[in-house]
């Protein structure tokens, strides 16, 4: 691997989660945590041996330095600038059932709102690996938009790949304002990440195997179209693979996307094969889904190599 390692940039925000499967306004045992889309990734790959460094905006408070700490521990290096207008943004998170969570996010004022072209540091996004960044940024606001698109254009001027992972949101953009934000992002990518549903979304298609040779069209020579449960579909360069999702006892879904992009990420980094890159992605995954919280049950390399089977998490 040559090159510093996944270089990403993105909103991070505390979380408060529901420790027990009684409802939050009945007075919920409460726990404390962090997530983010891209520091989600950034932890999973650096689990895995893959250098990681996160550009982000936190607030003047004890969750960012709670943040910065646990991303420390992880050890992932942490370019952040404290806004000292804004908050650290909050998400509560309520499990009624396994498998059932339900979210509100706190973001839209909060201090990933203030990222811009500004924070991004040209000389790091040259000497990575790997640029990795998601659709959120897109829909925050110009200023951070303005930082990811930014980012990119470093990274392809660098000849540094782009992996992108389409992470729609529905609370911050209509789906044509998200499909109209998002294509020049998926003409710029080398990879993309997309579920069923937001594949659908920007190619009005059904088959995972159609979605995939229309997002190639639009650009990138690597799709993944995730179907949760379903399985997921690589196209690229090398062939068509499908994969079925391990068979596991489902904890909590939130942050299975992003375990899945750590995985596929890290062995692409590693130099590992097409079909290693899915393998190892949907065995992350498989990690995720089978603990709570977004980042916390995301395995190390030494516990993939010593659970290498698919049945070791049933």
């Amino acid at each position: 691997m040559r090159g510093l390692g996944l270089v990403t940039i993105g909103q991070t925000m505390a979380v408060i989660r529901s420790r027990t499967e009684r409802p939050l306004e009945h007075g919920a045992r409460l726990g404390l945590s962090f997530a983010g889309a891209e520091t989600n990734v950034a932890i999973g790959m650096r689990r895995l041996g893959i250098p990681a460094t996160w550009i982000g905006h936190l607030g003047p408070d004890a969750l960012a330095d709670m943040i910065r700490r646990e991303l420390r521990a992880e050890g992932v290096q942490a370019r952040v600038r404290v806004d000292p207008d804004r908050p650290t943004g909050l998400i509560l998170s309520e499990q009624r059932t396994s498998g059932t969570t339900r979210i509100w996010y706190y973001r839209k004022d909060a201090a990933g709102v203030g990222l811009s072209a500004a924070d991004v540091d040209g000389t790091l996004v040259a000497a990575a690996s790997l640029l990795h960044v998601t659709g959120i940024l897109l829909c925050l606001g110009p200023g951070p938009a303005e930082a990811v698109t930014h980012a990119v254009e470093l990274a392809r001027a660098a000849g540094v790949p782009v992996s992108v992972d389409l992470n729609y949101r529905s609370a911050l953009a209509t789906p044509e304002e998200f499909a109209q934000l998002a294509r020049p992002l998926i003409a710029a990518a080398d990879i993309v990440f997309a579920t069923a549903d937001e594949a659908a979304l920007l190619t009005g298609l059904q088959d995972p195997a159609d979605m995939a040779k229309a997002l190639h069209a639009a650009g990138p020579p690597t799709v993944v179209i995730k179907s949760g449960a379903d399985g997921s579909l690589l196209s690229c360069p090398d062939g068509r693979f499908r994969r079925d999702a391990i068979a596991v006892r489902v904890v909590d879904t939130v942050g299975a996307g992003d375990a899945f992009a750590a995985g596929f990420l890290a062995a692409f980094l590693a130099g590992h094969d097409a079909e290693q890159q899915i393998d190892q992605a949907v065995r992350v995954a498989g990690f995720s889904v089978a603990s709570d919280g977004d980042w916390e049950g995301l395995p190390s390399a030494a516990e993939l190599v010593l659970h290498s089977g698919k049945d070791v998490l049933r």
